[in-house]
């Protein structure tokens, strides 16, 4: 008798949802609650319609959150199944080379969000919202590259859709839950060393897997070589390549697959690696990298690396990273305009010496920049220097530029003409653009404005400048800029609370060692 009940129960059930749309309402609803709390509310009720043929209602934010991520990457898998059709599409090399970079970039983003729901990965919250802050920084730089390339009117609108939206859906749905992480740093180096890899960093001679160099004296003459044989390598370990002294005339890509690449040059007077690719070149910002990275748990050491497209060629990148939890220890980066692309994911650079002119520090990486110099060239004539250039472009993504207990001064080429060139702190390339100067000596290049509009009133209000006890000919504030989103952070505990608040919980920098303010958080 109770399974005829139970039977009829079920009939019942589903006669009056198909008779009367009360109980669908109310399970849509369900639906409707959680999407009327994430940015997109519209797009995220769509596309569970789309990607759910039976209603099913999560209980819980964390299952909202898992079923929000799989529908998010079947979104992604669809364009980008899509952006490989676009190809043949594509009118001349200007479209084909922005194509390019966006498949590499969807690429990219879908690893991130399938390395995000694989329970394998144990991705805490802080993870998830640093890979998920990079899936949305690649997507925006794909359609930069259309834009910076004047060729934004017939491929890049085939491509549009609406994965950026349920990336930045998900942001907001994890930023609640990402909590603080402290004591980030050990010796000076960042937690995420194992202690191998800071004793490698200390020493001064290290056990190299291969040796570079262009006389023969080495396994390989070339570094594209050697990275060549380390992909081959069983296992992701440790692996180091020593680069003996040298100017290696190289373009290289030490791809995602590539985890763990330590590169150990003779110090960065010594080692350098050249290439002259840009955007007066024909190449996408993204692309002109000299080097660019994305294994996680990349390390530099000791090299330089250079672009010598020159000023007149516009962007060209030295370095471009996008390596979770890489480090760079003295090291030095030369070019002029988009020299440093910190373009995503979580960076430490150490004792390293920056050179450029225009948003010659710039990307949408949580970085940090400790005891580094920093040094603006001679830009051409009429063009001001501006030192960074932070791409946030959503309120969530846990993503800034942090310069700490470092020095800005004018460079040889610069000092003789200081008078005739302005030098600022940053402007704001994005909507959400954060920077923090902190305990960095600033000399008397820096215009006292300190920070620079972009283009009239853009993201004025929204975005996070800060500074923090800068010392200096150029430290004062009293003549600094008036924007809604500029601060000065005047007390240790204001400081102190910006850091946990911004920095470390979840949208936030991993600050360095000896600023006063982090002790004990």
């Amino acid at each position: 008798m109770a399974k005829l009940n139970l039977g009829l129960l079920v009939l019942f059930l589903s006669l009056s949802s198909l008779l009367s749309p009360t109980l669908c309402s109310v399970l849509s609803n369900g639906i409707d609650g959680w999407c009327n709390r994430t940015p997109y509310p519209e797009t995220c009720k769509y596309t569970w319609r789309q990607n759910n043929q039976k209603i099913f209602v999560p209980k819980h934010k964390s299952d909202f959150k898992k079923l929000e991520l799989q529908i998010t990457l079947n979104q992604a898998l669809k364009t980008k199944s899509h952006n490989n059709w676009l190809g043949s599409k594509c009118r001349n090399d200007k479209e084909k080379a922005a194509w390019s970079d966006c498949l590499k970039l969807y690429d990219e983003t879908i690893l991130l969000l399938n390395q995000t729901l694989d329970p394998s990965t144990k991705c805490t919250d802080f993870d998830a919202q640093t890979w998920l802050s990079t899936a949305l920084t690649n997507l925006e730089t794909c359609r930069t590259g259309f834009v910076e390339l004047g060729v934004s009117d017939f491929v890049l609108p085939l491509m549009s859709n609406n994965v950026s939206k349920l990336v930045s859906n998900t942001l907001a749905i994890n930023n609640a839950s990402a909590p603080p992480v402290t004591n980030s740093y050990k010796e000076g180096f960042p937690s995420w060393l194992s202690p191998g890899d800071r004793k490698l960093l200390q020493s001064s001679s290290v056990s190299a897997n291969l040796v570079v160099a262009q006389d023969g004296s080495g396994d390989y003459r070339t570094i594209k070589a050697a990275l060549d044989a380390a992909a081959k390598r069983s296992g992701s370990g440790r692996f180091v390549i020593r680069v003996k002294s040298g100017v290696y005339k190289e373009n290289l890509e030490i791809g995602n697959k590539m985890k763990n690449i330590m590169l150990v040059g003779d110090g960065m007077k010594n080692t350098i690696i050249t290439g002259s690719r840009s955007v007066g070149g024909g190449s996408t910002t993204f692309n002109s990298a000299t080097v660019a990275v994305t294994g996680e748990g990349f390390i530099a050491q000791g090299i330089t690396f250079r672009n010598t497209a020159g000023p007149e060629n516009h962007q060209a990148v030295a370095l471009r990273s996008g390596a979770d939890l890489s480090v760079f220890y003295r090291c030095g980066f030369e070019g002029y305009q988009d020299t440093l692309y910190v373009h995503s994911q979580r960076q430490f650079y150490k004792e390293c010496y920056i050179y450029g002119t225009v948003d010659f520090i710039f990307g949408n990486a949580a970085v940090v920049l400790q005891n580094c110099m920093i040094y603006a060239r001679r830009p051409m004539n009429k063009q001001k220097n501006t030192i960074t250039a932070q791409g946030r472009t959503d309120p969530n993504q846990n993503t800034g530029i942090s310069i700490h207990n470092s020095r800005v001064m004018a460079s040889a080429d610069l000092k003789p003409v200081l008078s005739s060139f302005q030098t600022y702190l940053g402007r704001p390339w994005k909507q959400y653009s954060r920077t923090v100067f902190m305990q960095t000596y600033l000399d008397s290049l820096v215009d006292p404005a300190g920070w620079l509009e972009w283009d009239g009133n853009f993201a004025l209000n929204t975005l996070y400048y800060g500074e923090y006890r800068n010392l200096g000919p150029a430290a004062s504030t009293s003549r600094r800029v008036t924007w809604r989103g500029y601060r000065v952070i005047t007390s240790a505990s204001e400081a102190s609370q910006f850091t946990v608040a911004n920095f470390i919980a979840g949208r936030s920098w991993l600050p360095a060692t000896g600023v006063p303010f982090t002790a004990g958080l």
